[in-house]
Protein backbone atom coordinates (compact mmCIF):
# COMPACT_ATOMS: atom_id res chain seq x y z
CA UNK A 1 0.00 0.00 0.00
CA UNK A 2 2.84 2.67 0.93
CA UNK A 3 4.76 1.61 -2.35
CA UNK A 4 1.64 2.41 -4.36
CA UNK A 5 0.68 5.53 -2.31
CA UNK A 6 4.46 6.29 -3.03
CA UNK A 7 4.09 5.73 -6.95
CA UNK A 8 0.80 7.71 -7.08
CA UNK A 9 2.55 11.06 -5.50
CA UNK A 10 5.41 10.45 -8.63
CA UNK A 11 2.36 10.72 -10.65
CA UNK A 12 1.02 13.93 -9.07
CA UNK A 13 4.67 15.69 -9.32
CA UNK A 14 4.71 14.84 -12.93
CA UNK A 15 1.08 16.33 -13.70
CA UNK A 16 1.72 19.31 -10.93
CA UNK A 17 5.46 19.69 -12.71
CA UNK A 18 3.88 20.12 -16.23
CA UNK A 19 1.55 22.23 -14.60
CA UNK A 20 3.33 24.80 -13.38
CA UNK A 21 5.51 24.71 -16.86
CA UNK A 22 2.22 25.74 -18.98
CA UNK A 23 1.13 28.41 -16.17
CA UNK A 24 4.90 29.81 -16.76
CA UNK A 25 5.15 29.55 -20.33
CA UNK A 26 1.55 31.36 -20.58
CA UNK A 27 2.93 34.39 -18.46
CA UNK A 28 5.44 34.64 -20.01
CA UNK A 29 3.32 35.20 -23.25
CA UNK A 30 3.40 38.87 -24.71
CA UNK A 31 -0.20 40.17 -23.75
CA UNK A 32 -3.03 39.90 -26.83
CA UNK A 33 -6.39 41.41 -27.05
CA UNK A 34 -8.96 39.47 -25.23
CA UNK A 35 -11.34 38.34 -28.55
CA UNK A 36 -15.20 38.88 -28.56
CA UNK A 37 -15.05 35.23 -28.41
CA UNK A 38 -14.01 32.44 -26.81
CA UNK A 39 -14.07 28.46 -27.57
CA UNK A 40 -10.87 27.42 -25.35
CA UNK A 41 -10.91 28.99 -22.07
CA UNK A 42 -8.25 26.74 -20.64
CA UNK A 43 -5.94 27.91 -23.71
CA UNK A 44 -6.04 31.58 -22.06
CA UNK A 45 -5.63 30.48 -19.02
CA UNK A 46 -2.27 32.50 -16.90
CA UNK A 47 -2.40 34.86 -20.09
CA UNK A 48 -1.27 38.25 -19.87
CA UNK A 49 -4.60 40.46 -21.69
CA UNK A 50 -6.33 43.60 -22.54
CA UNK A 51 -9.52 43.81 -23.07
CA UNK A 52 -11.78 47.09 -23.47
CA UNK A 53 -15.27 48.03 -22.44
CA UNK A 54 -17.25 49.77 -19.84
CA UNK A 55 -17.66 49.15 -16.43
CA UNK A 56 -21.30 48.38 -14.45
CA UNK A 57 -20.22 49.41 -11.29
CA UNK A 58 -23.54 48.98 -9.87
CA UNK A 59 -23.34 45.22 -11.00
CA UNK A 60 -20.16 44.70 -8.70
CA UNK A 61 -20.04 41.67 -7.26
CA UNK A 62 -17.98 41.13 -3.85
CA UNK A 63 -15.91 37.90 -3.27
CA UNK A 64 -15.14 38.11 0.79
CA UNK A 65 -12.35 36.89 3.20
CA UNK A 66 -9.68 38.43 1.28
CA UNK A 67 -6.34 39.29 2.69
CA UNK A 68 -3.61 41.68 1.17
CA UNK A 69 -0.61 42.42 3.31
CA UNK A 70 -2.15 40.82 6.18
CA UNK A 71 -5.24 42.94 6.30
CA UNK A 72 -8.83 41.72 5.49
CA UNK A 73 -10.76 43.02 2.87
CA UNK A 74 -12.74 41.55 -0.47
CA UNK A 75 -12.04 41.60 -3.80
CA UNK A 76 -14.42 42.82 -6.34
CA UNK A 77 -15.92 41.82 -9.34
CA UNK A 78 -17.50 44.11 -12.15
CA UNK A 79 -18.45 43.25 -15.08
CA UNK A 80 -16.99 44.70 -18.41
CA UNK A 81 -19.86 45.51 -20.76
CA UNK A 82 -18.43 44.53 -24.14
CA UNK A 83 -19.66 46.18 -27.65
CA UNK A 84 -21.25 42.98 -29.46
CA UNK A 85 -19.38 40.76 -27.11
CA UNK A 86 -19.77 38.89 -23.65
CA UNK A 87 -19.83 40.83 -20.44
CA UNK A 88 -16.76 40.06 -18.96
CA UNK A 89 -16.18 40.10 -14.74
CA UNK A 90 -12.71 41.64 -14.28
CA UNK A 91 -11.54 40.94 -10.43
CA UNK A 92 -10.54 44.50 -10.35
CA UNK A 93 -8.36 44.09 -7.18
CA UNK A 94 -8.56 44.02 -3.35
CA UNK A 95 -10.76 46.81 -0.52
CA UNK A 96 -10.48 47.08 2.55
CA UNK A 97 -13.71 46.41 5.09
CA UNK A 98 -14.21 50.16 5.70
CA UNK A 99 -13.80 51.12 1.92
CA UNK A 100 -16.05 48.23 0.48
CA UNK A 101 -19.07 50.93 -0.39
CA UNK A 102 -18.96 52.64 -3.31
CA UNK A 103 -19.69 56.19 -1.60
CA UNK A 104 -16.21 55.66 0.31
CA UNK A 105 -14.16 55.27 -3.25
CA UNK A 106 -15.48 57.44 -5.20
CA UNK A 107 -12.34 57.72 -7.25
CA UNK A 108 -12.39 54.09 -8.44
CA UNK A 109 -15.54 54.04 -10.18
CA UNK A 110 -14.11 54.93 -13.59
CA UNK A 111 -16.91 56.05 -15.72
CA UNK A 112 -16.73 55.70 -20.04
CA UNK A 113 -14.52 53.68 -22.41
CA UNK A 114 -11.61 51.89 -20.40
CA UNK A 115 -8.72 49.31 -21.09
CA UNK A 116 -7.96 47.25 -18.98
CA UNK A 117 -4.58 45.24 -18.74
CA UNK A 118 -4.31 41.67 -16.23
CA UNK A 119 -4.26 38.36 -16.22
CA UNK A 120 -7.23 35.96 -17.93
CA UNK A 121 -7.98 33.06 -15.55
CA UNK A 122 -9.92 30.40 -15.59
CA UNK A 123 -12.14 30.11 -12.13
CA UNK A 124 -10.86 27.52 -9.59
CA UNK A 125 -13.52 24.55 -8.53
CA UNK A 126 -15.06 25.44 -4.98
CA UNK A 127 -12.63 24.56 -2.72
CA UNK A 128 -13.94 22.01 0.09
CA UNK A 129 -13.65 23.76 3.26
CA UNK A 130 -15.28 27.77 1.15
CA UNK A 131 -18.80 28.04 2.20
CA UNK A 132 -21.94 28.28 0.08
CA UNK A 133 -22.32 31.44 -1.73
CA UNK A 134 -25.01 33.95 -0.85
CA UNK A 135 -26.45 35.54 -4.27
CA UNK A 136 -29.58 37.44 -2.71
CA UNK A 137 -26.97 39.45 -0.36
CA UNK A 138 -24.18 39.01 -2.92
CA UNK A 139 -21.56 37.48 -0.43
CA UNK A 140 -19.73 34.87 -2.57
CA UNK A 141 -16.75 32.97 -1.38
CA UNK A 142 -15.70 30.91 -4.56
CA UNK A 143 -15.96 32.00 -8.32
CA UNK A 144 -19.39 30.13 -9.60
CA UNK A 145 -19.84 31.75 -13.25
CA UNK A 146 -22.99 30.63 -13.96
CA UNK A 147 -24.56 31.83 -10.64
CA UNK A 148 -23.12 35.01 -11.25
CA UNK A 149 -24.13 35.68 -14.33
CA UNK A 150 -27.81 35.35 -13.19
CA UNK A 151 -27.07 37.84 -10.37
CA UNK A 152 -25.10 40.69 -12.30
CA UNK A 153 -28.16 40.62 -15.10
CA UNK A 154 -25.79 41.62 -17.40
CA UNK A 155 -26.81 38.81 -20.09
CA UNK A 156 -24.33 36.05 -20.43
CA UNK A 157 -20.67 36.41 -19.41
CA UNK A 158 -17.36 35.34 -20.87
CA UNK A 159 -16.27 31.90 -19.66
CA UNK A 160 -13.25 33.77 -18.07
CA UNK A 161 -12.72 36.27 -15.22
CA UNK A 162 -9.83 38.35 -15.94
CA UNK A 163 -7.88 39.86 -12.64
CA UNK A 164 -6.43 43.12 -13.03
CA UNK A 165 -3.03 44.60 -12.85
CA UNK A 166 -2.07 46.47 -10.17
CA UNK A 167 -2.15 50.30 -11.07
CA UNK A 168 1.04 52.73 -11.20
CA UNK A 169 -0.42 54.47 -8.35
CA UNK A 170 -0.01 51.50 -5.50
CA UNK A 171 -2.23 52.76 -3.31
CA UNK A 172 -5.40 53.75 -5.45
CA UNK A 173 -8.01 51.11 -5.07
CA UNK A 174 -8.89 48.72 -5.42
CA UNK A 175 -5.69 47.28 -5.72
CA UNK A 176 -4.92 45.24 -8.76
CA UNK A 177 -2.48 42.50 -9.20
CA UNK A 178 -4.13 39.98 -6.86
CA UNK A 179 -3.05 37.05 -9.28
CA UNK A 180 -1.77 34.08 -6.61
CA UNK A 181 1.16 32.21 -8.76
CA UNK A 182 2.47 30.29 -6.02
CA UNK A 183 0.84 26.40 -6.45
CA UNK A 184 2.28 23.85 -3.67
CA UNK A 185 4.78 21.36 -4.84
CA UNK A 186 5.61 18.86 -2.13
CA UNK A 187 4.20 15.51 -4.24
CA UNK A 188 8.19 14.82 -4.40
CA UNK A 189 8.45 14.66 -0.65
CA UNK A 190 4.97 12.87 0.45
CA UNK A 191 6.06 10.15 -1.86
CA UNK A 192 9.69 9.49 -0.23
CA UNK A 193 7.70 9.72 3.21
CA UNK A 194 5.65 6.79 1.73
CA UNK A 195 8.38 5.14 0.41
CA UNK A 196 10.33 5.41 3.67
CA UNK A 197 7.40 4.42 5.40
CA UNK A 198 7.41 0.94 3.23
CA UNK A 199 10.58 0.64 4.03
CA UNK A 200 10.07 0.72 7.88
CA UNK A 201 7.04 -1.37 7.73
CA UNK A 202 9.35 -4.23 5.94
Amino acid sequence: LSAGLGLWQLERLEWKEALLAEMERQLASPPAALPERIDDPAAWNYRPVTVEGVFAHDRTLVLLSRTHEGKNGVHLLTPLLREGAPALLVNRGWVPLDRLGAAARPESLIAGPVSVAGIARTPNARGWMQPDNVPDANQWFWTDLAAMEKAAGVGPLAPLVVEAARAPDAKALPIGGQTRLSIPNNHLEYALTWFSLGLVLV
